[in-house]
Parts: C-alpha cells; sequence; structure tokens
C-alpha cells in the first residue's frame, strides 16, 4: 500500500472507531399538546424531544376544517416530501376513522354549521413564522400558529424526516 491509500485506511478507521454510530429508525412519534413536546422514539425508548408548535385552537379534538385545532388521536406518517409552503411536510392520515365517525354524529346533531367539512392535510413540517424565536420571555403556547399542523424549526425537520420511515405511529394527545 502506498501513502495515500493507508491515509484514506487510517480516516476510515477513525470513523468507525469515533462511536458515532447512525441514528436509528424512529418506530412511534408523541405528541403532548400541553407540554408543546414531541418525541420520537426508537427500539430504546424516548431518543429525542423538540418542542412544537401547534393551532393555537386549544385542547381536545378537532371538530371541523378551520378549527385551528392540533387533532388529538392516534395516526400515521402517509408520505414526506415537499407542500405548497414547505420544504419538507409529512402528511398525517387526518381525518381517521374514529375522526370521521365523530364529525358525522356532530354533523347529525347540528352541532356543526351547514356546509361545514372535516378539513384534512395535517401535517408535521418546519418553517416557523418569522419572529418565533424561542425567546425565553414567550410561552410555548403563544407561539402556536398553525392551522392545526405540528410545526418544528426547519433544521429540526430535516432531522426527523431522516429518521422517520412512512408508516410511522404519531400518538398526539391532550397532555
Amino acid at each position: 500500500m502506498g501513502i495515500s491509500e493507508w491515509a484514506i485506511v487510517v480516516a476510515l478507521a477513525g470513523l468507525v472507531s469515533s462511536g458515532a454510530a447512525p441514528k436509528s429508525k424512529v418506530t412511534r412519534i408523541t405528541i403532548h399538546k400541553t407540554a408543546h413536546t414531541m418525541q420520537l422514539v426508537d427500539k430504546d425508548g424516548v431518543a429525542t424531544t423538540f418542542p412544537v408548535s401547534l393551532g393555537p385552537g386549544g385542547p381536545g379534538v378537532k371538530h371541523r376544517e378551520g378549527d385551528k385545532v392540533t387533532p388529538v388521536g392516534r395516526y400515521h406518517v402517509v408520505s414526506q416530501g415537499p407542500s405548497r409552503q414547505f420544504t419538507i411536510f409529512m402528511r398525517l392520515d387526518y381525518p381517521n376513522a374514529e375522526d370521521k365517525k365523530r364529525f358525522a354524529a356532530r354533523k347529525a346533531e347540528g352541532a356543526l354549521p351547514a356546509g361545514t367539512t372535516i378539513g384534512g392535510d395535517i401535517g408535521i413540517h418546519g418553517g416557523t413564522p418569522e419572529g418565533w424565536n424561542k425567546r425565553d420571555d414567550v410561552t410555548l403556547a403563544q407561539r402556536d400558529w398553525t392551522l392545526g399542523c405540528i410545526s418544528v424549526e426547519d433544521a429540526e425537520i430535516r432531522t426527523i424526516a431522516r429518521r422517520v420511515p412512512d408508516g410511522t405511529p404519531v400518538d398526539i394527545d391532550d397532555e
């Protein structure tokens, strides 16, 4: 081996022994609305927690399109890619069967205005609005701005998307 070949072998050995193991795939995402956190769970448990912004509609289930409520329940990541507004949009399967059943019941009761739709296009994305800069004097709830989605910072969504395969369950609760 020549000197340049040895340099490559030494460099590769340094990478292997650096202890920087690749991050494992996420097996579940848990979002706690009151705590404003998103936990990425892998085979070893909670791997990472991120602060999130949500819809300003408050706790509870999403009743209809336009209520600005982040839904509560079990969903799944169905696709990842750019959207009209975001470079990475991890689309969730909202509305699920339970959401549709609840919506139909509320509509039948007359609890929703005529012409109301259930909505959709809920996901996890980056793209925080101007002025959202994690200042200490602003609470997470005061940073809620989405129409019902879950938002993290742009650098965070890139990290998250690399670890989350399509089909990953997403549990959203009011905790």
